[in-house]
Order: structure tokens, then C-alpha cells, then sequence
């Protein structure tokens, strides 16, 4: 560590500080590390007992080069495995059924199981399962560290286990420690609803819960005060709310940052007290947003997600299916086939976990799938699928967190939402959805709105760096942006430019930069993304966090990039993109010091 000592209220965990010495080997030492300086940076009050962790960035098309080389580097230390329970997210493809799948990407079984074996070999139970909720934790309580975004806020609003938004990096340093630092949703002063939501209509269908957990996503406005993330509590909900409900509402909600919400009547209540009247009273810093979820925004919804030219795919599990989910899709599927009906070439693919897929095949559904001609797959899910582009151009799914994901730079696919049933329709005619294939429009979000203005003069502003950090000079041209930085599908992997619409940035690379922002943005893999810009020289010299980020630190931690956060005065409001400036660091105080205004 460098010559920053830690804060004095803060006292490790004896064993976390052998790890620190290098007492554990040198694996955990560099977790430890990480964990502390996430500890430092958040301005933990010390740190937890972690009793579970789950670790994402498995994908070859999520994780990339950055994540093998990554644990590459990582093994070779015998004593280097995972100190709790510790589980895995999906991978890319089921290693059984690659021609089926059809990748067009060489070497992606190789990798995919170079990736996986390496994860193996640091005691990690392969689970490949984005939804370790779903019959993969036997006693969820305590504290975790989770990195599946989906599966946080699920956990977090349906269970007793509680965990922040982690990276794949954080989590997999707790899981290598057994600590985490404890802050943000640990503590019971931060986990409190800032959105009242609440509902006037009729939720009918499995994807009517998938398209209100996104459309609160997309009501959120740049003004709002969500420290946390947006955090709703959700009234007027029908009574009768399975698990595949459930999971349908939290997983799309995450798309949008969304770590928890309240459902009253369903999940625990929230610490809030009640008017004469019986309804809610405000938090103390009142509602950031009052919503009313209609009949006509469902409907709306779905008129702008309904397919309007021809379907080359129809994916149902995003999170992986559900049993419910699975029975769902295959009492669809009977109905048509008792007529006679067959699902052509394959066009419906059915993504599940490998422990749902052996209770599916107990009951009959496996079997009903796919004697009417679709495709199970086990151990992967629809967005971390590579698809062929020659044969695959438009999907459908039921899912919001499969449109979120399939449209953004990740793959890039036009996809429409209908309810399985109608999905499964499609599937079976293909001339339900003729015509010219849809062409992806670029979505600009809300959330790129910037309040920049140009800065005269000179400026220098203090924060703080990396407790593992030591002393360091940048100097360079200055990229800023008081926009959060999407890293998975929106940083191009190989150049290292943003390719966002609507972003300031957009088109701007990272390469050689002091790069400042506010913070990380998206999916928790995007630290590999970074990692892997930084190993081939298309990364910055520097970064700057305006925000607490635990998106972008582990990446600086683990390789050693300079970085600075906590500063006196905004930097992203400070520093003008295109001014040439110095970052410098000196007894754990990073300066930036203008040079010369762009």
C-alpha cells in the first residue's frame, strides 16, 4: 500500500490484514487490496462478513481479452481460491449444442471454456446462472456481494441475503477475501424508497411485469437526487404474484440501475410511516418522482415494441427461464401442436439454468419443446449470446431486459417484445411478422442531458487517489464529460472509442487521455471492458471519478492506472474537454492543475 494510511474509525479484519501482507499468497493479497481501496474510496465505515458471492463476466463477448488475460495473470498461486460460497454467471453458449447455435466466431468454444476452467481453478462452483436466487442459494440472508444486476435487485427487494451493485471485479475480490466494505445498501439508513409508483391497470401476462419494471427505468430524470439508484415503492399491485412475476419486475427494473424496490403487499415494507389515511408518507427528502402506470402505458409500450417486419428468432429467458416460465412457453407450444403445428428451423430457442432444466425434463416440458422443434440451451442466456448476423437479424423475446440488452453496442440486434404466448405464435408462422427486416434505431437516453458550460481561466482542485496507489505525474489532453460512461456495448472493446448516440462523447476515444467522469454506467462487466483497453494501449493514461464508481476502480486498482475521485469542486464541471492539465499525486491528495484551456 502506499504512504496513505487508512482512516482512523476504520480497523481491518485480522485476517483481512494477513491477506494484506501477503500471509494468503500473492491472489488474495491483490483482492485485499482492491477491497480496500473500494472501502476507502466509498468512505466505508469498515468492513462485513460476507457469506456469499456471485461473480459475472464469463461471456467471451462480455468479458473479451481483458477478462482472460486478466485471469491469466491470476493463476498460478495454489492458495488463491475463493474463501465463501461463491457462484457463476452464464456463459456464452452451451458447450453441447454449438452447431445448433450456429457461432460464426472463431474460437469461441476454446475460449469460453479457457475462461470458465480458469474461474474453476479459483474454487469457484460453475454454475453458469444468471438467477443464483432460483434454486441456487439454500439460505438467503446476510450479506452478499453480487455482480449480476438482475439478480441484486432481486435479491435485495424479495430476500433477506442484501448486497450493493457490485462488478464482477469487486465481488470476485470479497469472494477471494471474505469481506466486503460496508457501505451504500448495507446499511439500513440508505435502503429507503425515492420514487412513489403506482399502478392503474391490469398485469396480466409475464411481460406486462417486464415492461413496468423497465418503463420506471425510463421515467427517471437527470434532476433527480438517487444517491442509491432510482428506488421505488410500488402501489396498487394485484394480489396474486408468483415468483416468475417477480423476477420478471426486478430484472428489467435493473436495467435502468434500479438495486431494490418495494412492493407493497408483497415484499417487506418499507421504513416509512403512514397518514391518517393509511398511504405512505414521503421520505425525509420527499419523492424525487410521483408515477401512475396506466393501461394506456402498458399499451403504449407494447405498440412501440410489437414487431413490424420479418422475425428470425424468438428467444424466451432473460434472466434464464423459470420453471414457471418454462411450462409457460410449453403449454403455448402444445396448443399449437396439437393441431398438428411444428416449430420451423429451430426458431424458438428457450435459455435456462441447468438445475431448472433437469425439473423441466422431469415434468414433460423438455420434451414438449423440443418435439415441436425448439432448442433448450443450458449454462447461457440471449444477451451474451454471439449470433450469427448472417441468419439472424431481428429477435423477439418477452423479456425488457433481453430488448435493453440485445439493442445496445453489445449486439446491436432490432428486437421486439410481445407475451410468450404471442411469441410462440410468431415462432411457429413466420409469416406473422413479413416484411422488410426492422432497422435499429439509436436510442439517446435521457440521463445524456449535460450541464456543461465552458471554463475560463485557471483552475486547480483537490481529491483523493487509491490507498494501494503511490505517487504519480500525468499530463495530458483532458476527455470530460459530466455524463456517465457506458463501457459494455457502448466503449468499442478494440478501439476504445464511445459509441453512443446522444452522448457528449460519442465518436471520442479514450486512447492517451485523462478521462473524467462521473462515474461507471451499466453492466457490471464493465471493468474487463477496461482492463482490456488498458492491457492493449487503447485505455487512458488516467481517470478521474466524480462519483463513488465501483465500475471503473477495480480496473484501476488491479493494474495499476492513476486515478482520482472525491475532489472539492465537481472535475467534470471544472475541466473543459480538450484542456491540456496535470494530475498529480502527493501523500494520497491528487491534484488537477489547467495547463492550458482547450
Amino acid at each position: 500500500m502506499s504512504n496513505q494510511s487508512l482512516p482512523r474509525s476504520m480497523e481491518l479484519p485480522q485476517r483481512l490484514q494477513s491477506q494484506l501482507d501477503g500471509e494468503e499468497g500473492e491472489t488474495r493479497q491483490k483482492a485485499a487490496r482492491l477491497v480496500i481501496d473500494l472501502a476507502t474510496t466509498a468512505g466505508a465505515d469498515g468492513f462485513v462478513k460476507a457469506a456469499h458471492a456471485h461473480v459475472s463476466g464469463v461471456s467471451v463477448i462480455t468479458g473479451g481479452h481483458g477478462l482472460r488475460r486478466f485471469l491469466s495473470d491470476l493463476s498460478g498461486d495454489d492458495s488463491g481460491v475463493v474463501a465463501i460460497p461463491t457462484t457463476l454467471n452464464s456463459a456464452g453458449c452451451d458447450k453441447e449444442k454449438m452447431q445448433e447455435m450456429d457461432i460464426a466466431w472463431p474460437d469461441f468454444l476454446e475460449q469460453q471454456f479457457e475462461i470458465v476452467v480458469a474461474y474453476e481453478r479459483l474454487g469457484i462452483d460453475a454454475t453458469l446462472s444468471c438467477t443464483p436466487y432460483d434454486r441456487g442459494i439454500t439460505n438467503p440472508e446476510g450479506i452478499a456481494s453480487w455482480s449480476e444486476s438482475n439478480a441484486v435487485c432481486f435479491s435485495n427487494t424479495w430476500t433477506s441475503l442484501i448486497t450493493n451493485r457490485e462488478s464482477g471485479l469487486s465481488a470476485l475480490a470479497t469472494a477471494l477475501t471474505g469481506y466486503a466494505p460496508r457501505w451504500g445498501l448495507h446499511l439500513e439508513e440508505n435502503r429507503i424508497p425515492n420514487i412513489i409508483v403506482d399502478i392503474d391497470c391490469q398485469m396480466d401476462t409475464l411481460s406486462d411485469w417486464s415492461v413496468l419494471g423497465d418503463w420506471i427505468g425510463k421515467q427517471v430524470k437527470p434532476e433527480w437526487h438517487l444517491p442509491w439508484g432510482p428506488m421505488p415503492l410500488i402501489t396498487g399491485l394485484p394480489k396474486n404474484l408468483s415468483f416468475a412475476r417477480k423476477k420478471a419486475l426486478t430484472a428489467a427494473a435493473a436495467n435502468y440501475g434500479i438495486p431494490m424496490l418495494w412492493a407493497v403487499g408483497h415484499s417487506q415494507d418499507p421504513p416509512l410511516g403512514r397518514n391518517k389515511d393509511g398511504q405512505w408518507q414521503a421520505p425525509d427528502n420527499g419523492w424525487q418522482g410521483q408515477l401512475t402506470f396506466s393501461a394506456e402505458d402498458l399499451q403504449q409500450r407494447y405498440d412501440e415494441l410489437a414487431p413490424t417486419g420479418q422475425v428470425d428468432l424468438v428467444v424466451i429467458g432473460c434472466p434464464q427461464a423459470s420453471l414457471e416460465e418454462i411450462r409457460i412457453t410449453a403449454s403455448a407450444v402444445r396448443s399449437h401442436a396439437e393441431f398438428g403445428e411444428k416449430i420451423p428451423d429451430r426458431r424458438l430457442w428457450v435459455f435456462t439454468s441447468g438445475e431448472n432444466y433437469q425439473l423441466a425434463l422431469a415434468d414433460g416440458s423438455i420434451s414438449i419443446l423440443q418435439e415441436a422443434g425448439a432448442l433448450i440451451l443450458q449454462d447461457t442466456c440471449p444477451e451474451v449470446t454471439p449470433y450469427n448476423r448472417k441468419h439472424y437479424n431481428h429477435l423477439l423475446t418477452n423479456s425488457l431486459k433481453a430488448e435493453h440488452y440485445l439493442t445496445s453496442g453489445l449486439n446491436k440486434l432490432p428486437t421486439s417484445v410481445l407475451p410468450i404466448e404471442q411469441c410462440v405464435a410468431h415462432a411457429i408462422d413466420p409469416q406473422l411478422s413479413a416484411g422488410p427486416r426492422p432497422q435499429l434505431q439509436a436510442k439517446a437516453q435521457p440521463q445524456h442531458q449535460s450541464a456543461k458550460t465552458y471554463q475560463e481561466g485557471g483552475a486547480e482542485i483537490k481529491g483523493s487517489g487509491l490507498l494501494s496507489q503511490q505517487d504519480f505525474i500525468v499530463t495530458g489532453k483532458a476527455l470530460v464529460t459530466d455524463v456517465a460512461i457506458t463501457y459494455l456495448g457502448y466503449v468499442n472493446a478494440d478501439t476504445g472509442v464511445i459509441e453512443e448516440t446522444g452522448h457528449p462523447l460519442d465518436g471520442e476515444a479514450v486512447k492517451d487521455t485523462i478521462l473524467i467522469y462521473p462515474k461507471g454506467s451499466g453492466s457490471t462487466v464493465a471493468p474487463y471492458v477496461l482492463m482490456g483497453l488498458i492491457y492493449t494501449g487503447f485505455g487512458p493514461k488516467a481517470i478521474v471519478n466524480r462519483d463513488v464508481c465501483p465500475l471503473t476502480l477495480p480496473a484501476c486498482s488491479l493494474l495499476d492506472l492513476p486515478y482520482g475521485h472525491g475532489f472539492e469542486t465537481d472535475p467534470c464541471i471544472a475541466i473543459n474537454n480538450g484542456d491540456q492539465i496535470e494530475m498529480k499525486r502527493v501523500d494520497g491528495v491528487v491534484t488537477l492543475s489547467v495547463l492550458q484551456r482547450a
